[in-house]
């Protein structure tokens, strides 16, 4: 009996021997997840490979930062996204140590990525050509929970460009990134953000915060603190690729951007509606004149971005010397737009009850 308890043992440990070698380098199995040890990119990208083809989930080093100092390929930092992969963190952090230009995360069409107490930082597109300087998704599906999204640099969403695709944000903050349109997040598709905040974004022409073109809608968000260098501080509704959708705001806070044009908290620019419930817009600023609208500008000035697979966005802005403009649908409901800065809605009559939307409940 004891020569056939020892070759059982000899077995079952050569078995268990056998499965470790089928592993890549650098990397372990724990309770169904590849775990990648801190700061193992070539496991990391082997991980993401194998996600790519068979699914299943992948856990990062609490608290460790992955350092990315070259592109996988095609300005990308880490694989493309073609299948469904879940990568999940404690406080751990994805960012680019580069001189090279690329971003963080691209998502395809067919794939899904779902980033879980992430930080994607300091991904950067070049100037001119790309967009969606930390995560790009592209007809797919992107999920971000417990997640931040901050420092990153692109053309058209600086730190996140949703083309077509679906963009679920749960209490995430996408934070002081750059872009010439839609500093924090750029969107053509469906996006859903609730809890979080969207804080210290800079758009450089319009949208500091959010550049909206699709079906977006904010649950319990503070949006602060952004800067746009002509119009929609926090927020600009626009059509993207041709691509519109409405506004929704619930339980949501745009306060202390800057629009040096107009628009400080937001600005319209595509004939779909914008609603707020129990929502407030204040302490917002627009610089381009007396007139302009400090919390919300509604003129029915016609904003249009046209973003390609290489090359600057394009845009387009209806004139000043075109026929008398007419503003587009924007409802208050038990909504506040106070305290903004010169105005807090312009041009008057634009949005409706906006100068008794301060005694609403929010």
């Amino acid at each position: 009996m004891t020569d056939t308890l020892r070759r059982t043992t000899v077995t079952a440990v050569t078995g268990l021997g056998l499965c470790l070698t089928l592993l890549p380098a650098g990397q372990a199995q724990a309770h169904g997840s590849t775990f990648v040890p801190c700061n193992d990119i070539a496991a990391l990208k082997a991980a993401i490979n194998n996600a790519n083809t068979s699914g299943g989930s992948i856990t990062l080093a609490p608290r460790c930062v992955y350092t990315l100092t070259q592109a996988d390929h095609m300005g990308d930092g880490l694989p493309v996204i073609t299948g469904d992969v879940r990568i999940t963190g404690d406080h751990t952090t994805i960012d680019r140590n580069s001189p090279a230009s690329f971003r963080i995360f691209h998502v395809t069409q067919g794939g899904s990525l779902s980033l879980k107490s992430i930080t994607v930082r300091y991904g950067q597109t070049v100037v001119g050509s790309s967009n969606g300087g930390g995560l790009f998704n592209d007809r797919g599906s992107l999920t971000l929970i417990d997640s931040t999204v901050r420092n990153n640099v692109g053309g058209a969403g600086g730190g996140i460009w949703n083309q077509l695709g679906t963009l679920t944000l749960k209490n995430t903050t996408i934070s002081n990134n750059r872009a010439g349109f839609g500093g924090g997040v750029a969107t053509n598709g469906t996006m859903t953000m609730q809890g979080g905040t969207l804080h210290d974004n800079t758009g450089g022409a319009w949208g500091g915060g959010l550049a909206n073109a699709g079906d977006t809608k904010l649950d319990s968000v503070l949006v602060d603190g952004n800067d746009a260098g002509e119009r929609g501080g926090g927020i600009v509704t626009l059509a993207i690729n041709l691509k519109t959708g409405p506004l929704r705001l619930k339980h949501t806070k745009i306060r202390y951007s800057i629009a040096r044009m107009d628009g400080g908290g937001i600005q319209t620019g595509a004939d779909q509606p914008t609603t707020l419930y129990r929502s407030i817009v204040s302490h917002n600023t627009s610089n381009g004149g007396p007139t302009t609208g400090g919390g919300i500008a509604n003129s029915g000035i016609r904003l249009g971005l046209f973003i390609g697979t290489t090359g600057s966005p394009r845009r387009e802005e209806s004139k000043g010397n075109s026929p008398k403009l007419t503003p587009f649908r924007v409802d208050l409901i038990q909504s506040a737009v106070v305290k903004n800065h010169p105005t807090n809605c312009a041009p008057p009559n634009s949005v409706p009850h906006c100068d008794a939307a301060g005694s609403g409940r929010h």
